[in-house]
């Protein structure tokens, strides 16, 4: 009798086994063999062979099984410009207060790239925001302790900044208390209003001041050419027409020495 292969006992089903042991007693070797029995002893072994296969495979099957249900996929990330304004990455809410310009003052909400939101100037916003950002640096950072500034006041403005800018959260806060609050305000511009304290707020007179001494339209100092704006004086009559000597820059010059006194008569002898 052919030897069957060796098989794990643990994934051999008892059916298997019971089949093979039916085959193995009715296929017992006879002393006289007959074709019709070795092709009954071939055709048995074929059908062991077949059942040792599929217990062997009986494993994979039932993995195979548990895994078939599929799993529903995630949906695909929403892209940034199909989000709402509110959810976008580069997004700031802007407060100013006490700008003194008209219609500047309120809460205003910008988003950039595009450039969206109810910010009057919100392309141009953006732009000074981008101008304004350097890799590795807040842009909203405050003034730095110990910084020399003018001492200038820019009026009583104050804005109020916070949101997400470039990745990084924002909670700024602006005034014009000094000269380098003033030039940090001026830099965002026109993010926050283009503020004119401390400037004067109406055109200078257009009419010239005159001094009590300028009672002529000549120059004030010789060298000084006339306003070609302001007509020339008539010279008065009788008056000499020719031009007054310019005065000398040298130095001027030193005075003769002194005659030296004479000597005294002496006495007669």
């Amino acid at each position: 009798m052919a030897q069957i292969p060796a098989t794990s006992a643990t994934s051999i089903p008892v059916s298997a086994i019971s089949a093979i042991s039916a085959i193995s007693a009715t296929t017992a070797p006879v002393s006289s063999p007959t074709p019709s029995s070795s092709r009954r002893r071939v055709r048995a072994l074929g059908v062991v062979s077949a059942l040792v296969s599929l217990a062997a495979l009986a494993p994979f099957a039932t993995a195979v099984a548990h895994a078939s249900p599929a799993t529903p996929l995630a949906p695909p990330p929403v892209r940034d410009e199909d989000r709402p304004d509110y959810a976008r990455g580069d997004q700031l809410l802007v407060t100013v207060r006490d700008s003194g310009v008209p219609g500047a003052d309120g809460v205003y909400r910008l988003s950039c790239h595009p450039g969206g939101g109810t910010h009057p100037h919100a392309d141009a916003a953006c732009a000074a925001l981008d101008r304004n950002s350097v890799w590795g640096r807040d842009a909203f950072a405050p003034v730095p302790d110990g910084s020399v500034c003018t001492l200038q006041y820019g009026g009583p403005a104050t804005a109020h900044v916070t949101g997400r800018w470039a990745g990084r959260p924002v909670d700024a806060t602006f005034e014009r208390s000094n000269g380098c609050e003033i030039e940090r305000w001026d830099r965002f511009v026109p993010l926050l209003p283009e503020v004119h304290a401390g400037r004067p707020s109406s055109p200078p007179s257009q009419h010239p001041i005159h001094h009590p001494s300028d009672h002529t339209s000549g120059p004030s100092h010789p060298f000084q050419p006339a306003d070609p704006s302001r007509p020339a004086p008539r010279p008065a009559p009788g008056a000499s027409t020719r031009p007054a000597p310019r005065p000398s820059l040298l130095p001027a010059p030193l005075p003769a020495p002194l005659p030296e006194p004479a000597p005294e008569p002496q006495p007669a002898r």
